[in-house]
């Protein structure tokens, strides 16, 4: 399954790593539809809204299909149909679609044959590892890679950040029987956990990985449901650590709940000070800090213009962000 996730960047950033190709192969960047309502966050959970990519056709019937937005939903899709007056008084929990049930549910059957496909967008996901002791949380996410630096043909840097998460999405547009504002949301679909994973959690989310997924996934005018949903299935290609229980609580919201920890010590290796000052960074990469210079800001090149990022663990790369130095890389179960 997938109930928490992180996405740290400002809305500025976020836009720049979701830079992609359009069909005659331009570098573009999505455009951010009610960017104001953004708000980056290391803690979401349902009922929080999150950054979304959807075809800019659902908003604009005479735009070409393949061209991409930006947009901040609520997380837990309400089904257009649903005619009471508040949302929150849904009965049943729609913050995660099962893959092998979604053309069987009305809530997602009908946004699905609708194409209303979305992909969610997270610098990774949470998951809960049961165990006699109680429950240890993971931090998943994509490998990252150093060198994935690159200059784009126009002159301009390209995007040398955090390599995003893809997720599939469902959304759909509920309008309140009063009238009023159409809520967008949206629902994460999920699939059974890959080998590598599966000792976390049976259950992960969709992952779509690379720009040639992400293209057809969103592209409902040209990509049909049928031959879309065949790219909705488990992915290998993840990396993860454990996290301190302080991530636990959906109100902490702090770089400490993507830190990676040392399993047995639950202790915090002592900062040193590239680790401080990677701290502030990450503390005001968050919206609201206009004195952060857009050259100070580490980056890798974005995910959508480059292929599959290579197997291989990246907490290193985290924790020279958190000045974990330190402590031990991402691991992957041994089989």
């Amino acid at each position: 399954m997938c109930g928490r996730t992180a996405c740290s960047l400002g809305a500025d950033n976020l836009r720049r790593a979701c830079a992609y190709r359009d069909r005659v192969g331009q570098r573009r960047q999505p455009e951010w539809i009610r960017a104001e309502r953004y708000q980056p966050s290391y803690n979401k959970g349902p009922q929080s809204s999150g950054p979304v990519l959807l075809s800019r056709r659902h908003l604009q019937q005479d735009a070409d299909s393949s061209e991409r937005v930006l947009m901040d939903m609520r997380w837990g899709l309400v089904p257009s149909w649903f005619n009471k007056d508040d949302p929150s008084k849904m009965q049943f929990n729609t913050s995660n679609c099962r893959s092998d049930t979604m053309l069987k549910k009305s809530s997602y059957k009908g946004p699905l044959l609708k194409g209303k496909r979305c992909v969610v967008l997270a610098d990774g996901f949470y998951e809960w590892q049961q165990h006699s002791g109680g429950k240890q949380p993971y931090f998943i996410y994509f490998p990252q890679s150093k060198d994935a630096m690159a200059e784009g043909k126009d002159g301009d840097e390209e995007w040398r950040g955090w390599r995003l998460l893809t997720m599939a999405g469902i959304f759909d547009c509920w309008e309140p029987p009063a009238g009023g504002e159409t809520l967008y949301t949206y629902t994460i679909i999920t699939v059974d956990a890959s080998k590598d994973v599966s000792f976390i959690h049976h259950r992960m989310p969709a992952i779509l990985d690379g720009d040639e997924a992400i293209r057809k996934w969103l592209d409902f005018a040209e990509v049909p449901t049928q031959e879309a949903v065949k790219l909705i299935q488990p992915t290998e290609n993840v990396v993860f650590h454990p996290v301190s229980t302080f991530v636990n609580s959906v109100r902490n919201n702090t770089p400490e709940c993507v830190a990676p920890i040392e399993l047995g010590a639950q202790k915090e290796v002592k900062a040193t000070p590239t680790s401080n000052a990677m701290l502030s960074w990450l503390k005001s990469s968050q919206e609201g800090s206009p004195q952060k210079k857009e050259n100070d800001l580490p980056r890798w090149k974005s995910q959508f213009i480059h292929s599959p990022s290579p197997k291989k663990t990246s907490a290193g790369l985290l924790q020279q962000w958190l000045g974990k130095e330190a402590e031990p890389a991402a691991k992957k179960r041994k089989v």
